[in-house]
């Protein structure tokens, strides 16, 4: 793990009373804090690692940074005269040294700074519960402090990598993602665990690297997500040289004498890596937060209403990955803002607008949730695929359409493949399900995200008109394929 740099408390005269106190200070405490503060509340965050979190300095950042050079040079290498000029191979140490930079190097100064300026308080240290709105801190030095929160408080603590029951491999010493994020080497030959998002851009990242890599993923890859899309990114890794192994699970996993690690399959088979990534899945940072002290289970996801207030507690909130809606940043800093807003109105007595797409809500969380996978080729989806719709009792139609076909494909580079696909609810004439997958399609989903959360008519879709020539023109070509209501 790369050494991590603090800077100083920001809270300059302790309190021992604060409006709110808020447990974790990634990108989703911070969104919760920020907007409390807004409201008129003093709010204290707590922190026993980096101001910015999880996002900032081993997930979305670091890992974007990773595979940012690969997807450049695909694309220029895709059109004519750019190729040309296009020599040699990826400089993996000029890479590494982006990512670095990318995340400051791991010193939360300019985090620490903002929340100076937001007038947020921030405590450095490790945050317990000790009963109802009480959070006992203990600093690096061992010395306590208790802080009482008059309104609420909330618990931002996020996830942490799980680790599947495999033999051996705990002993092993795997990789999480935050070790393959941060990692100062390319291994030579890499093995990782599991189809996921994490799992498919570290595959694609390193193969790009000079990995020799290996990706075994228990079914297929990329689950909850139309099936068309997984099956695309393995066959564009496949052709990049790495191993993909479908429906398969290690039976065993051994850390050699040598450093080398051992992965046993079934049958008998043995992979010989220099390290291995386990990439399974998350599980609930909340195993030392002393949820026992108001009768909750330690480790345990919690559940939340709507506001992202704990059930049964009029006091507690849990935002972000730790209520396990959707395990994303931008949905938690979704969260987060409802969270904030929702805090400081019942703290002022101010009404709450709390039914279905209100102020004080995540409504999104539920069947409009965004998301892009970094892979070649990329993976952009929103709200529900074919079958979950199915699943839901919708009766649907589903439209799909090959990218190539577009004019902006074509200009776009030789040989543009992808899909899209739409699902639409036939009983209300407006889209459920998005999906997209192809080079550069990221920037195309917001506007499926906005149709879906808008519930924007079908009708009415076909006067937003897309400019030509641009991959924009999927909308007309799927409203085309689906035919006016």
């Amino acid at each position: 793990m790369r050494p991590l740099t603090t800077t100083a408390s920001t809270d300059v005269e302790p309190l021992d009373t604060y409006d709110l106190v808020v447990i974790g200070a990634g990108a989703v405490g911070e969104n919760v804090a920020d907007r409390a503060v807004q409201g008129g509340l003093s709010v204290l965050i707590v922190e026993g690692e980096l101001v910015g979190g999880e996002c900032s300095y081993w997930a979305c950042m670091p890992s974007k940074a990773l595979l940012r050079a690969a997807s450049v040079l695909r694309a220029a290498h895709a059109v004519p005269g750019a190729r040309a000029a296009v020599t040699g191979s990826i400089d993996a140490r000029a890479v590494l040294s982006s990512r670095d930079a990318v995340t400051s190097n791991w010193n939360d100064a300019g985090q620490v700074a903002w929340l100076q300026k937001t007038g947020i308080a921030l405590a450095r240290g490790h945050a317990r519960l000790d009963g109802e709105r009480r959070v006992v801190i203990t600093a690096a030095d061992g010395s306590t402090r208790t802080i009482t929160a008059t309104h609420a408080v909330a618990i931002c603590t996020g996830s942490t990598a799980a680790m599947p029951p495999i033999e051996g491999l705990t002993d092993a010493q795997p990789w999480t993602s935050r070790d393959i994020t941060s990692t100062d080497t390319v291994p030579p030959r890499l093995a990782i665990i599991g189809g996921g998002v994490v799992g498919c851009e570290m595959a694609t990242a390193f193969v790009s690297l000079g990995s020799t890599v290996t990706l075994l993923a228990r079914s297929g890859l990329l689950a909850g997500v139309e099936d068309f899309a997984g099956a695309a990114v393995a066959e564009q890794l496949r052709a990049d040289g790495a191993e993909v192994l479908l429906d398969t699970s290690p039976e065993r996993v051994d850390r050699r004498a040598d450093g080398t690690v051992a992965i046993t399959l079934p049958g008998g088979s043995v992979i010989e890596v220099d390290e291995v990534v386990v990439a399974t899945g998350r599980a609930a940072a909340t195993g030392d937060l002393g949820l026992e002290t108001v009768g909750l289970a330690p480790g345990s996801w919690l559940e939340v209403d709507d506001t992202l207030r704990v059930r049964g507690f009029d006091w507690l909130y849990a935002v972000g990955d730790v209520n396990k809606r959707a395990l994303l940043t931008h949905q938690g800093k979704y969260q987060a803002r409802a969270a904030g807003d929702v805090i400081a109105a019942r703290a002022s007595g101010a009404s709450v607008d709390d039914g279905p797409w209100g102020t004080h809500v995540a409504t999104a969380d539920h069947d409009a949730v965004p998301q892009v996978t970094f892979t070649s080729p990329e993976v952009a989806s929103v709200g529900l695929t074919a079958q979950q719709a199915a699943e839901r009792g919708m009766t649907t139609r589903v439209v799909d359409y090959d990218l190539g076909w577009l004019a902006g494909a074509t200009v776009h580079g030789d040989d543009y493949r992808g899909t899209a696909r739409m699902v639409v609810d036939v009983d209300r004439e407006v889209i459920v399900g998005f999906t997209l997958v192809g080079d550069d399609v990221g920037e195309l989903l917001h506007a499926a995200t906005i149709a879906i959360v808008g519930e924007v008519p079908i009708s009415r879709l076909w006067h937003a008109v897309p400019s030509y020539p641009t991959l924009s023109e999927i909308w007309l070509r799927l409203l085309e394929g689906y035919g006016r209501p």
